[in-house]
């Protein structure tokens, strides 16, 4: 029998650790390394001051930077339930549907295009002109077609403004949620939904009773990569809004603090703290895997 020598497996899994220490293991620790020291682009040098815990201070107490925390909140609040949600239904409405595929497909096409085609997209729907000028906006031709008068959609009150821009998000998507569910309904046998029928039940207890049980596991999966989804939401702040009337989030400012206010230490520091955001869902994820056999 042919002996395997100690060194033999590290020759197939060391390119990859290799790239993966290069890729993320190296940059997460010099993210790391940075936040303790202030602007300048270099990791070391005498340019480079150390600023102890001041750039953490700035993330927990600077009113800008508690606003983003507060705002990727409420946007995953209410992005998380209602883009799984409208994803669970649909995917249950239309499996009965005559034109089903091509149904999905229309919902589906959102989930094609970019977050910057999206956002620019939705930037025209929400657009404001004058009283008396016609208006580009689809939103508000509909407003002043109705009889009413037309509004700065993205510059009314602060939870208006962060509602809108994560109406683009789940525009975005309630396709990908949908087909997720789609095919794990479609895995459901159809003998124990008719069992169900058969013993009384009506379609709303049919779908409480059986059909939401044998869905969880996916509504856990698809939750959990909305979640990581939008608390890195970045595209559709920028391009729509930059941030501006309250609607800033945690990656936008991380962006600014870099590239337009030069700050890299904030910066590394608003990185670190989203890394830790996601760093739970990350690992719920390989728990389901691991429970599942996927991950030995």
């Amino acid at each position: 029998m042919l002996k395997t020598k100690k060194w033999h497996p590290w020759v197939f899994v060391g390119p990859a650790l290799l790239i993966l220490t290069f890729f993320f293991v190296y940059p997460a620790v010099a993210t790391i390394w940075r936040s303790f020291y202030g602007s300048g682009q270099e990791l070391f040098g005498p340019n480079v001051r150390h600023v102890g815990l001041a750039n953490w201070r700035y993330v927990f107490t600077n009113p800008t930077m508690t606003r983003a925390l507060r705002n990727n909140a409420l946007w995953v609040g209410v992005f998380t339930p209602v883009t799984v949600g409208l994803g669970l239904i649909l995917a249950v409405l239309l499996d009965r549907v005559k034109y089903e595929r091509v149904l999905k497909s229309i919902i589906f096409v959102p989930a094609a295009i970019s977050y910057v085609g999206a956002s620019i997209i939705w930037r025209f729907v929400y657009a404001y002109r004058p009283v008396g000028l016609s208006q580009i906006g689809v939103l508000n031709a509909l407003v002043v077609a109705l009889g009413g008068e037309p509004q700065g959609w993205l510059i009314l009150r602060p939870w208006v403004n962060n509602l809108l821009l994560i109406a683009v998000g789940i525009w975005i998507w309630t396709g990908f949620s949908m087909v997720i569910f789609s095919a794990a309904y479609k895995n459901i046998p159809r003998d124990l939904l008719e069992a169900s029928r058969i013993d009384g039940a009506n379609e709303f207890q049919v779908f409480r009773r059986v059909t939401l049980p044998l869905l969880r596991p996916t509504a856990e999966v698809v939750g959990v990569t909305m979640v990581v989804q939008v608390l890195k939401v970045f595209d559709i702040v920028y391009v729509m809004t930059n941030g501006n009337y309250e609607t800033e989030v945690v990656a936008n400012r991380m962006y600014k603090e870099m590239f337009n206010f030069f700050n890299y230490g904030r910066a590394s520091a608003i990185a670190v703290v989203l890394l830790l955001m996601l760093i739970p869902f990350m690992i719920l994820n390989v728990r389901r895997l691991a429970g599942q056999g996927g991950v030995q």
